[in-house]
């Protein structure tokens, strides 16, 4: 039975996307057996996970017609090139599902049982969802067991990270009472920046120490230039520092996993 990790900030741009791609690769070379679930309308996981252009508009089923159930969860799983990882894919038809949602009646929940049906073909479920804390996003937060949160040490981070963690609690207290945060990453870190290591700090004050992961995604080049190759950075630049920061924090995750699937 999988362990079900959403990866949600609604502030864009903090290396949701990134992190979602290369710690499904990274936990997949490690021997698990890994879904990403694109619930972006971006589609930028699909992307970077080699599916873009005539590739992705060839799809017949992704994960707008699993949202709306329309096809069964395992038709729209196909596999990457990528050791032991698997995609459902997302295009921009899925921003329909955003307002077709609301006739719904469970609305906030038709992603959860859509991953109950395939959740024990995996070891680790991941879901990249969009910057957003509309319905589709509270679908992720149904429908997961564990949140990551990435973060970028920047000024205004702490306040959308406030009002996610807001978001959090309501959805523990209505639909999902295991709904727990398993940590906060800190993305495109800059060492050499006195302003990075002063937010940095600054948001480890308001928080427990143990919220933290210990691995830091530093800013490098490699690490953006990997999806435009249709690429994990562990496969692009194995060598390069980005690789070595993903694959730490997926050693990480996966020790959170071990302990999670023995109460689950």
């Amino acid at each position: 039975m999988a362990v079900i990790i959403s990866i949600v900030n609604q502030k864009g741009g903090v290396a949701k996307t990134t992190t979602a791609v290369n710690v499904g690769a990274a936990l997949g070379n490690m021997g698990k057996r890994v879904l990403i679930v694109d619930l972006d309308p971006q589609g930028n996981a699909t992307a970077g996970l080699g599916i873009s252009g005539a590739s992705k508009r060839s799809l017949e089923n992704t994960t707008y017609d699993v949202i709306m159930g329309e096809t069964r969860p395992a038709d729209a799983v196909v596999s990457t090139k990528f050791k032991n990882l698997w995609l459902m894919p997302s295009t921009q038809a899925l921003a329909e599902a955003e307002i077709k949602l609301l006739r719904f009646e469970n609305k906030n929940m038709q992603l959860k049982k859509a991953i109950l049906q395939i959740k024990d073909n995996y070891d680790i479920i991941i879901i990249d969802c969009l910057p957003s804390l509309g319905v589709l996003a509270l679908n992720g937060l149904n429908a997961c067991d564990r949140l990551i949160i990435p973060m970028q040490c920047e000024p205004y981070s702490l306040e959308g990270v406030a009002e996610l963690i807001s978001t959090v609690k309501r959805v523990k207290k209505s639909s999902n009472r295991n709904l727990q945060i398993m940590g906060i990453v800190f993305t495109m870190v800059d060492s050499k920046l006195k302003v990075n290591r002063e937010v940095m700090m600054s948001i480890k004050s308001k928080f427990p120490d143990d919220i933290f992961f210990n691995a830091e995604i530093p800013r490098n080049v490699k690490i953006t230039e990997a999806p435009s190759h249709g690429e994990p950075i562990m496969y692009y630049d194995p060598a390069s520092k980005g690789a070595d920061a993903y694959a730490r924090l997926a050693k990480e995750i996966a020790r959170k996993c071990k302990s999670i699937e023995e109460m689950l």
